[in-house]
């Protein structure tokens, strides 16, 4: 399991792991509980590349970043 301290937004955490190339696992710390739990069911399974490829760059309102893209992010530096 791989963590992740995200930066802008509600949530301040994210928990997940990626097995052979595949997103799993994914838990959001805080952040808006039915927004993150519907991102972490709909990214599980998919490669770490499509993830990254959807999510990076979306955007929370007038904030530069959002639970989504700081999963992108996360991923990025993932092992």
């Amino acid at each position: 399991m791989q963590s992740y301290k995200t930066k802008g937004t509600c949530s301040s955490r994210i928990d997940f792991d990626v097995v052979d190339g595949k997103v799993t696992g994914v838990r959001f710390i805080g952040g808006c509980a039915g927004n993150t739990q519907g991102v972490a069911r709909l990214v599980e399974g998919m490669s770490k590349e499509e993830v990254i490829a959807r999510l990076e760059g979306i955007r929370c309102g007038a904030k530069p970043t959002s639970c989504p893209d700081q999963l992108a992010q996360a991923l990025k530096q993932a092992q």
